[in-house]
């Protein structure tokens, strides 16, 4: 049908304190690409996401975002290398250790400072 393409969706992540959750999705590896009155679009590669300037606990403590990554491996290492969860524990970052899933999956969890649950993982089949 012409003209009822879709060009890209995204989540809009909520952040409790705002600037620490801009500088800390610029250290996982996410590039800020613009911000605007409480908006900041990050991106990396072609994934993007929105980072809102709003928290409500309930939704952040239900709210999760899956990242597929060639090699999750990796990104758990330079995450360590990087302390990302020393750097930001005063404000809850949590970081899991990566794991073999049953449905085809390696991933570890990451925590943001807002409690947002990340899921950072490759596919092994």
């Amino acid at each position: 049908m012409t003209g009822l393409g879709a060009i890209e969706i995204k989540a809009f992540v909520p952040a409790r304190d705002y600037e620490t959750s801009r500088r800390f999705y610029v250290d996982v590896g996410f590039v800020e690409k613009s911000e605007f009155k409480g908006i900041a679009y990050f991106a990396l590669g072609e994934c993007s996401f929105l980072l809102q300037d709003f928290y409500q606990q309930v939704h952040a403590d239900n709210f999760m975002m899956h990242l597929l990554v060639d090699d999750a491996d990796a990104w758990h290492r330079r995450l360590t290398g990087q302390d990302i969860v020393g750097r930001y524990a005063a404000h809850g970052v949590r970081m899991g250790e990566p794991g073999d899933r049953e449905w085809g999956m390696r991933d570890f969890h990451l925590i943001d400072p807002s409690g947002v649950l990340w899921h950072i993982g490759h596919n092994t089949r």
